[in-house]
């Protein structure tokens, strides 16, 4: 089974691509959505964020709020947040991997920002950047996630820059402004194809 670590910057496109390669089989692991499910199932991660963070994150019922720690993280304690969370991250992930190559899947896809950084890029076989101008990716953030320019522009700041990204990858897709997801995704489908040819 072939692993390929998808990263880039919010709003770059990352799910067009992470769709070609369900096309071909792939299994598909958003690192994200493991992290939201751990912040809601782990007593363990959401007492370590308390502590770091205080209980301003939580919610009416003592859950952690994502707005809430968000806006207590973005941006100058992301750092913090990151090395408090990637171990427990990558742990789930190395599981669900062995899930998937256990069902035979042909390849595994984590979906990271933080793929270089958590060293998720370290158990990946290719390393393929998704990257899109800033400006575009701020539309689609306030657009995807229903914020506002101001809270869209801190979260996209807090990032690694595409200079980074271009250098932890083996290829990079680019996701211009003239791309239709149509088209783009017929390019990051041909990529994966090549990649996963034999």
């Amino acid at each position: 089974m072939k692993t390929i670590g998808i990263t880039g910057p919010t709003g770059a496109g990352k799910t067009t691509a992470l769709n070609a390669l369900r096309t071909l089989g792939a299994e598909v692991v958003d690192a994200d959505a493991v992290y939201h499910r751990l912040l809601a199932e782990s007593g363990e991660l959401k007492k370590t964020l308390v502590e770091a963070f205080g209980e301003k994150i939580l919610d009416e019922v003592g859950k952690i709020d994502r707005r809430r720690l968000s806006s207590a993280v973005y941006p100058h304690r992301l750092e913090e947040l990151n090395a408090l969370t990637h171990p427990i991250i990558v742990a789930e992930i190395g599981r669900m991997a062995g899930e998937a190559e256990g069902a035979g899947r042909p390849a595994l896809a984590i979906d990271a920002i933080a793929l270089v950084e958590s060293g998720l890029a370290r158990r990946c076989d290719v390393v393929v950047a998704v990257l899109a101008p800033q400006e575009l990716r701020l539309r689609r953030v306030m657009a995807r996630d229903g914020v506002d320019e101001g809270y869209a522009r801190r979260r996209i700041l807090a990032q690694k820059g595409e200079d980074f990204f271009r250098a932890h990858s083996d290829y990079v897709l680019e996701n211009t402004g003239a791309d239709t997801p149509e088209s783009f995704g017929a390019r990051a489908l041909s990529l994966f194809q090549e990649i996963l040819a034999p």
